[in-house]
């Protein structure tokens, strides 16, 4: 049995793109388009590679319907070439062109005219990859040792600083890889992808699932602020638990300019206890050190509005099994592991102790910081 194209008109097109870029499913796509089946939209989402196709435009000299049907017109009156430039403010070399490549004055009609111009703009430059075999190379090479798209577009500026040619967008790398139509990557790429996802998701599409485990109105790294990304400028902090035994924690918080380390004590690990011991000692901070706190996906940040609202510190959230986006942080509870290993267990450790361990660390030399101690450079900030 053979069934028929399912086709769509441009106005559900773009109620699917909209759709697919809030976080909808597939299925509830469908489902609001009126589709049986959830085939078509499956077809062109992933066609397209999860990314949503540019909206085409006429280009600013290209002439008009309008102005296509008044060649028409002029044809049928019996008109020169030069009268109906006039009447049209064009030269009368364009409308010549116009009417030769569209049958010449017995077949030209306006509304064909227009639609067959339409379909020869559908010419789409080839990407950057497919004009450079040594660009495409070099990308396919470092996917293959599994690094990340942002990091081959930051490297190939390191690594080749003159030649303009060897340049392109982590953005361009990605809809290589999820546009197949391209034919520049190959698909088995994306297996070397750290989410191994095969297109793109809508922004929306982890927010808007509230499963087990998802917090809820988490706002991602991703928007973070680009000065938080700037270690130079101090007051974004960065956050964790610390695990002991008998599923017993602590917080540790590591200033990203200073590398300056606070702990604090927990009594449990649940959302509201962990939210107001955070808020309490972010609240000794004076305000040129409150702008940002980064943490992971874990649930005890549940309720990181009230802390938002209790501080005035907005959090951010690292991606899923991505502990390099907190590297400070991470760095830090290595350094603690010398003093807490993972036998000890926090509920009998004081805060009092807890404090002692992080003056130590803030006296001690770091070689990041050119041997500077944290309580030093931070001490530099707050003068």
């Amino acid at each position: 049995m053979v069934t028929s194209r399912i086709w769509f008109t441009r106005e559900q097109k773009a109620e699917l793109w909209e759709r697919w870029k809030q976080g909808q499913s597939i299925s509830s796509i469908s489902r609001a388009l009126d589709r049986r089946t959830k085939g078509g939209v499956q077809r062109i989402v992933s066609l397209h590679g999860g990314i949503a196709p540019s909206a085409r435009r006429r280009a600013a000299s290209a002439l008009e319907l309008g102005e296509r049907e008044e060649i028409s017109r002029g044809i049928a009156a019996g008109l020169a070439i030069r009268a109906i430039a006039r009447s049209l403010g064009r030269s009368p070399s364009t409308i010549s062109r116009e009417i030769s490549r569209n049958g010449g004055a017995q077949a030209y009609r306006g509304t064909r005219a227009d639609k067959q111009a339409w379909q020869r703009a559908l010419r789409p430059k080839q990407c950057r990859l497919a004009c450079s075999g040594r660009l495409k190379w070099r990308v396919a090479q470092k996917l293959a040792l599994q690094w990340s798209p942002e990091q081959i577009a930051g490297w190939l500026k390191r690594a080749y600083p003159g030649d303009p040619s060897m340049r392109i967008s982590h953005e361009a790398i990605y809809r290589s890889l999820f546009i197949q139509s391209r034919g520049v990557l190959k698909k088995e790429l994306t297996a070397h992808l750290r989410t191994k996802r095969q297109m793109r998701l809508g922004k929306g599409a982890q927010s808007n699932r509230t499963g087990q485990g998802q917090i809820l109105d988490m706002v991602s790294i991703r928007e973070r602020p680009a000065e938080a990304e700037d270690p130079a400028i101090p007051g974004h902090w960065e956050g964790d638990l610390l695990t002991g035994a008998n599923d017993t924690n602590i917080v540790t918080l590591v200033e990203r300019h200073s590398r300056f380390t606070m702990l604090v004590k927990l009594a449990r690990r649940d959302s509201a206890t962990v939210v107001a011991a955070l808020a309490e000692k972010i609240g000794t901070l004076p305000q040129e050190l409150r702008r940002s706190l980064t943490w992971d996906q874990g649930k005890e940040m549940a309720r990181h509005k009230s802390f938002t609202v209790a501080t005035d510190l907005q959090v951010y959230f690292c991606d899923p099994r991505s502990p390099w986006q907190r590297g400070s942080n991470e760095n830090t509870n290595g350094l603690l592991r010398q003093y807490f290993p993972r036998t000890t267990n926090f509920s009998q450790v004081p805060q009092a102790q807890l404090d002692s361990v992080a003056l130590r660390l803030n006296q001690r030399p770091r070689k990041t910081l050119d041997f500077e101690t944290p309580a030093d450079r931070l001490h530099k900030v707050l003068q």
